[in-house]
């Protein structure tokens, strides 16, 4: 039996869940997953301490009977676990779920993007932080050109996916690439959304210095496209919409630093070894994995969760500093998930 939409200290409710079903990922990029911490010596999680797919179908379901709509895979990079697909099938088919994504860097989406459609996926978020190969190889450390990402890009949006591009922006990284990104996704007719760089984990030096603000994007598309603004499709939509006029292509902006929208935020996220986190910028989180194979009924399950939302006091982009941005531990975005 489906509960009372369940609310949070701020009265936020509890309507987006993303799940991490890996923290391994093909790319190494400069501000996620450097080289250098992230080697070929890291111990990622093994396979017994991430969550089951069993496990994932069952969090869904309580989480669906607390007023979850959406859904969102994410890793690390999601398409690295074996038979993503047929997770996505379990899940498509639950009772009540109306949407559900996944976030990849897109290198193996060309080749599975059929199957995904297929399995009853509806959309990607393409993560692609420059459309110049020296800046992009740069950023991702691995080798991979852009064309491979532009051709699945292009492959999804044939199948029938939804694709909305994602460009991470740093100053000094890749500020040069924000209008020929636009001009280029434009062009195709794809949605992108710039976002501004965040201080998400402990290891991509984050500094306010580093920060391109949404006024500084928008003032530099806005020379050279005539944009106007769109209407949130829905109450805590995070990207600031508009959209080139004359045309239906969007472009977007999401700004967890200059204008953050924590009073907004109705999302949870589900690390890949079953950790519950009410926040991107959490410290530590409600371990899922071990009440459930400890035994727990669906309804301790439910109560837990419902606890731990309705005493959700987070709001860290309204209250981040200087000083809490590099002295606050956070966890990983690669364990996280974006």
């Amino acid at each position: 039996m489906q509960q009372s939409v369940i609310t949070d200290k701020f009265g936020r409710t509890l309507q987006d869940l993303r799940i991490s079903v890996t923290d391994r990922c093909n790319f190494r990029c400069r501000y996620c997953m450097p080289r250098e911490i992230f080697g070929k010596d890291f111990a990622f999680l093994p396979k017994e301490h991430l969550l089951s797919f069993e496990e994932i179908e069952r969090l869904t379901k309580v989480f669906l009977n607390l007023g979850v709509r959406k859904i969102r895979l994410t890793g690390g990079e999601p398409l690295l676990r074996r038979d993503i697909t047929t997770l996505i099938k379990r899940l498509s088919n639950l009772e009540g779920l109306q949407d559900i994504g996944l976030t990849t860097n897109a290198v193996l989406l060309g080749k599975m993007a059929e199957d995904l459609k297929n399995a009853g996926l509806k959309r990607v978020n393409v993560s692609l932080d420059a459309i110049d190969d020296d800046t992009f190889m740069k950023i991702n450390d691995s080798r991979v050109r852009t064309q491979p990402v532009i051709d699945s890009i292009i492959k999804a949006k044939e199948t029938g996916l939804g694709v909305k591009v994602n460009m991470v922006v740093k100053k000094g990284m890749n500020d040069h690439q924000v209008v020929p990104m636009a001009k280029y996704f434009k062009e195709l007719g794809v949605t992108l959304r710039f976002i501004e760089f965040m201080d998400v984990g402990q290891t991509n030096g984050w500094d306010f210095k580093h920060v391109v603000t949404k006024k500084e994007m928008y003032d530099e598309i806005s020379e050279q496209f005539e944009l106007e603004p769109v209407d949130p499709a829905y109450f805590g939509e995070v990207a600031k919409r508009y959209r080139y006029k004359g045309t239906n292509t969007e472009v977007g902006f999401i700004t967890s630093v200059s204008e953050s929208f924590c009073s907004s935020c109705t999302r949870a996220r589900i690390a890949a070894d079953g950790h519950f986190f009410t926040c991107l910028f959490a410290g530590e989180g409600l371990n899922l994995k071990d009440i459930l194979r400890n035994g727990a009924t669906d309804e301790e399950v439910t109560d837990t969760i419902v606890s731990r939302w309705k005493y959700r006091d987070d709001r860290y982009s309204d209250e981040r500093t200087e000083e809490t941005a590099k002295n606050r531990k956070k966890i990983e975005m690669s364990y996280i998930g974006g």
